[in-house]
């Protein structure tokens, strides 16, 4: 289980916050909605023109791309999710996905267009957990008029956001389970010396009730970056083998759950690949620092650190500020960082400013690298598909970090 490192924060001038103010309101101001500051080549290409095109024009390219009219129609809100659906369905269906490749799902805006498509499908795949949040009143609306709407990272045992420490249900089940025993006990006890005609079901009330408000007060948002655990992803294909099966009329469920199975089994084996790419890298070197906070579930399926992000929160549509970005320059030179994670989706240019803070004050040397992370990549970027983009994120970690 991965565990995030707190460190005391040193005490800064003023005046140092106040500069480190002004360096963060110019690299904001370059941080426009899709826009890269970027000059030199980068390993993950952003194509921000190919996304206006595809706004602009009549029909998705997976609509062009579809090879059958026969068979579910499904639509899919993200391109990793696109993938996953595509390779189930095959030929045997029409897939069109909204979100074309490099897209950020958190700020993605859909059209009329893309509304009327959600309304028009069989089925209507999501990730959900707010991934897509600008999307959920087109969601609403198609499944008010009776479309289905299959959201999968929320049937996925999601892990929560708890300043970057990840907690699977497990933990929360022994955690509540340890809770509620204690404040039973002491609840008992303390009853017992205010009213001895207490009996033990208002006790057991009262133990239920109390668990329910410490499960209310410490449990944070459920993180919906579920894809970068490919173990949970072989169990969500077969519930999405399933799924298009009941809005299917020309396959039998016994051919989707063969589907699914063979699905599962290519990403259990995706899986098997992560492991021996980031088996050589040091245990003290298997340090995050990333752009938004996209990778727990990587990290604690692959035993890595979150040390922290550069834009607080979970979405990229967050503001960073500057009082939190000088304690994570003071943070990354704490553990000795060597690398900051970005995305295909954004901008690098915060994480381009902390490396230069970070450079700028001492002897450490910190890398910008570019990984994929919520979407998938061009054509030619070796993430096309969703074990391609799992490779090739995982080998651009490794590399930074060995």
């Amino acid at each position: 289980m991965s565990r995030t490192r707190t460190h005391r924060p040193r005490r800064r001038s003023p005046l140092r916050i106040l500069a480190l103010a002004a360096l963060l309101g110019i690299a904001l101001a370059g941080c426009g909605e899709g826009a890269s500051t970027d000059t030199d080549p980068d390993p993950v290409a952003e194509d921000v023109g190919a996304e206006d095109a595809a706004a602009d024009a009549p029909e998705t390219e997976s609509q062009e791309a579809a090879t059958t009219d026969d068979g579910p129609h499904i639509v899919v809100t993200t391109s990793i999710l696109g993938d996953v659906v595509r390779t189930l369905v095959g030929e045997d269906g029409r897939v069109d996905v909204v979100m074309p490749p490099g897209t950020d799902p958190h700020g993605f805006q859909p059209s009329a267009a893309d509304a009327a498509m959600f309304r028009e499908a069989d089925l209507v795949v999501a990730n959900g957990l707010d991934l897509e949040e600008p999307l959920l009143g087109a969601l609403q609306a198609a499944e008010e008029d009776g479309v289905p709407v299959f959201t999968l990272a929320d049937k996925l045992d999601p892990i929560e956001y708890e300043d970057g420490d990840e907690h699977g249900h497990e933990d929360e089940d022994d955690q509540a389970h340890e809770d509620e025993d204690d404040q039973a006990h002491e609840d008992e006890d303390d009853q017992a010396h205010e009213d001895d005609d207490r009996g033990h079901e208002d006790e057991d009330d009262q133990a239920h009730e109390d668990e329910d408000d410490h499960d209310a007060d410490d449990h944070g948002p459920e993180d919906p970056h579920v894809w970068f655990d490919p173990i949970r992803m072989a169990e969500g294909v077969q519930l999405l083998a399933a799924e298009i099966a009941t809005v299917d009329t020309q396959l039998d469920a016994a051919e989707w759950e063969t589907r699914g199975e063979a699905s599962a089994a290519e990403l259990r084996q995706l899986d098997e690949d992560l492991q021996r790419i980031f088996a050589d890298i040091p245990a003290d070197d298997r340090l995050l620092v990333t752009n938004h906070d996209a990778l727990g579930y990587l990290a604690a399926r692959y035993d890595f650190e979150l040390v922290g992000t550069v834009i607080p929160g979970s979405s990229t549509q967050a503001e960073a500020d500057a009082q939190g970005f000088a304690e994570l320059i003071e943070t990354v030179e704490d553990a000795g960082v060597s690398a900051v994670f970005a995305e295909n989706t954004d901008s690098t240019a915060l994480a381009d400013q902390l490396a230069s803070e970070v450079i700028g004050r001492g002897d450490l040397d910190v890398e910008v690298v570019r990984i994929y992370t919520d979407a998938l990549g061009e054509d030619g970027t070796g993430a096309e598909t969703y074990p391609g983009m799992m490779r090739t994120t995982a080998t651009l970690i490794a590399d930074a970090l060995r």
